[in-house]
């Protein structure tokens, strides 16, 4: 859970590992799947895992970590998701576009 800064009102959000980077859901594409567009610049399909399948709901527009497949560049698991609040403060640091 984000804490949040008392004097800035900053919250301490998740943030990409080395493997890890920030994508923006262009499309729900069923069976789990969605379409990414990917921060550097490449869209992949992604891959909603079982463990958030049904507690953590994905639509297009929401802002999610990702991990690209090392065997497979064109695909991602989702990692995370961030909720509204959220993106706006990464879209305000310049982390994503």
């Amino acid at each position: 859970m984000p804490t949040v800064s008392e004097e800035s009102g900053r919250r301490n959000l998740r943030m990409p590992n080395d493997d890890e980077m920030f994508a923006v859901v262009t499309d729900m594409l069923g069976g789990g799947r969605v379409r990414l567009q990917c921060n550097d610049g490449k869209e992949r399909m992604g891959r909603i895992p079982g463990r958030m399948r049904f507690r953590t709901w994905i639509n297009e527009g929401d802002v999610v970590l990702i991990e690209p497949w090392d065997w497979q560049d064109e695909k991602a698991d989702i990692e995370w998701r961030y909720k509204g609040q959220d993106a706006d403060q990464l879209r305000r640091e310049g982390h994503i576009d």
